[in-house]
């Protein structure tokens, strides 16, 4: 069983953000980075089935030289190798790209990704995967488990939930509770330093968008608070002011 994991490189939730050059650049200095939340689902669902049928895990990242350091955590929770695509990930279809280029050299059974990364939230990458390698893509996965060749996923839909039986290989966008997230021991972190990370070029530099510019979301207003007694009062602020009645 050979998994893929693609993860992404995104600032830590905690980061403040901000951006440069008339708001046309972010501003990457002091900004904290972590692997994807929802790839860290998919990577420690990888190492389960790893651990359970054998086989191996690697990684995949679309980034500069910046992202070796969470590809290096990426291999001391338990993947065996990574891949390091040397290019900026300038829009989810050149990532797709670069994805499906590496799936089809690599003849991966399984590929895992989040269901989206935390810095856009397109939630593409997977779907455009599928489509360019005419395999099966399923998102958001919820539960996986793999019975031979044949895959059980549960994923989320709107009102609840919808159950697949697929042929490998497959491609899947993880979120939770496909697994529990994995922590890095000390073994884990000193065994990744000589686990091979390889570095290639991009197989295309074609984009379909560019950014313009970036806003930030309006400061948070001040509250106003009510006494159980002034019903009337708040009622007239719901209305007059707030205008949600």
């Amino acid at each position: 069983m050979k998994i893929l994991v693609c993860i992404t490189h995104v600032p830590d939730t905690t980061s403040k953000i901000s951006f440069t050059d008339n708001n046309t650049k972010f501003n990457s200095n002091g900004v904290q980075y972590i692997i994807g939340p929802y790839d860290d689902y998919a990577l420690a669902r990888a190492v389960e089935l790893k651990e359970q049928s054998g086989g191996s895990v690697t990684l995949l990242n679309v980034g500069g030289s910046e992202t070796e350091p969470t590809l290096r955590k990426g291999l001391a929770i338990g993947a065996d190798e990574a891949i390091r695509v040397n290019a900026e990930p300038t829009d989810a279809f050149f990532v797709a790209k670069q994805i499906a280029a590496v799936v089809k050299e690599g003849s991966y059974d399984l590929v895992l990704m989040g269901r989206e990364s935390i810095d856009y939230n397109g939630g593409q990458v997977h779907g455009m995967v599928g489509e360019l390698l005419n395999m099966p893509s399923v998102s958001p996965v919820m539960q996986l488990d793999l019975e031979g060749d044949t895959a059980k996923v549960a994923r989320e839909i709107e009102g609840g939930k919808e159950y697949l039986e697929l042929k490998l290989p497959l491609i899947a966008g993880c979120q939770e509770p496909i697994a529990e997230w994995k922590i890095p021991n000390m073994r884990g972190i000193m065994t990744a330093r000589q686990k091979p990370l390889k570095v290639q070029e991009a197989v295309s530099d074609e984009t379909m968008t560019s950014t313009l510019r970036y806003e930030l979301p309006p400061p948070k207003s001040g509250v106003t608070l009510f006494q159980p007694d002034q019903i009337k009062e708040l009622v007239d602020a719901l209305k007059n002011e707030a205008k949600i009645l």
